[in-house]
């Protein structure tokens, strides 16, 4: 069905449809247009509803009232959680959102980049994905708004939101070792991603602090591109290699939930035979018996810090570099109940 133009409505009005655009665009006062025809013209566009071209528009204006977000994985539990707020976020400045997932690929991120690029839009929220240094470089050099979301990229100075990676898995080891838990894995995935590479160095860091062991046997990293069958054989095939293990740590929701099927598959009970802490909150690990404990990120700050950065760097034109890191929360929940507590060694 053909949309209706504006010479759609020029037409019906008996007016040029330059005089409709004036008035559209807000400009019908500096143009000396009549409230009368004015009236006219808007209520004629709201009646045979008039959706603009936003492409039409941003080649006028410069300006095409919409945001560009690459996320890793729009199905995870994170991403499309931030996704939401950022949605109704941008809405409170007049903006629209234009999203994809890029499954931590470097080809379908590039692609994503090239398809918002032709939709021109205002600016760019990006998770980036291993060896996209080039093409942010190259935003950032056109400046283009932008702001990065849940990693950084160490070598290129940008807006960036995220939490303390470091110091939410410090924190999760810190608690299983006051808990009593001396035995304790780590469930990671094989990335250089630079929140993965925190998470895993916050964690290895308490266990040092703490004076307890964590031998290279006791880390397992699963593949990004591995089924969730493959991924539940690798977990079950590793903690069957463990005789004692009484604590593991993933540092995924996803990888999480895996685990929570590999435990139940191998018959042991979460919070009874072993404890169980994931990186970041789910719904299901709320919901499940007994409850997951997790290292919950605050989904609406980065939403509205994202948000607030990149409207700063629209409104301005100084581009200061804003770098936003927001604290993480340990939920305890029980998944973690060993009942002797210990004052750790320091």
């Amino acid at each position: 069905m053909k949309g209706i133009s504006i010479k759609d409505i020029a037409k019906q009005a008996g007016v040029s449809p330059t005089t409709v655009s004036f008035v559209l665009n807000g400009k019908a006062k500096e143009k000396r247009i009549s409230d009368q025809v004015s009236k006219k013209i808007l209520k004629l566009a709201a009646k045979l509803k008039y959706k603009p071209n936003q492409l039409a528009r941003g080649l006028r204006t410069g300006k095409t009232k919409t945001i560009g977000l690459i996320v890793e994985d729009i199905a995870n539990h994170f991403f499309a959680n931030v996704a939401k707020i950022v949605e109704e976020e941008a809405d409170k400045f007049g903006y629209k959102v234009l999203y994809g997932s890029t499954e931590d690929s470097q080809v379908k991120a590039k692609g994503l980049l090239e398809v918002l690029e032709y939709r021109q839009v205002d600016g760019y929220i990006i998770t980036p994905t291993p060896n996209l240094d080039k093409e942010i470089e190259q935003l950032r050099h056109a400046r283009k708004p932008m702001v990065l979301m849940d990693r950084y990229l160490p070598q290129i100075p940008t807006n960036y939101v995220m939490v303390n990676n470091f110091q939410g898995a410090f924190d999760a080891a810190e608690y299983l070792l006051k808990m009593g838990y001396g035995k304790i894995a780590v469930v990671t995935i094989t990335s250089e991603q630079i929140q993965m590479k925190e998470r895993l160095n916050g964690f290895s860091a308490a266990m040092k602090t703490h004076k307890a062991p964590f031998p290279r046997k006791m880390l397992k990293k699963i593949p990004f591109t591995a089924t969730k069958e493959e991924a539940v054989s690798q977990i079950k095939a590793f903690i069957k290699d463990i005789p004692g293990l009484d604590a593991i740590f993933f540092t995924t929701n996803y990888l999480g939930i895996y685990g929570i099927e590999s435990l139940k598959e191998l018959g042991l009970k979460i919070g009874k035979d072993i404890a169980v802490i994931s990186f970041d909150d789910h719904d299901l690990f709320r919901l499940h018996t007994p409850g997951i404990t997790c290292v919950a990120q605050p989904i609406h700050d980065i939403a509205r810090n994202l948000i607030q950065v990149l409207m700063n760097e629209l409104s301005q034109n100084n581009h200061q570099i804003n770098q936003v890191v927001l604290p993480a929360t340990l939920v305890k929940r029980e998944s973690c109940t060993k009942s002797v507590s210990l004052t750790l060694e320091k």
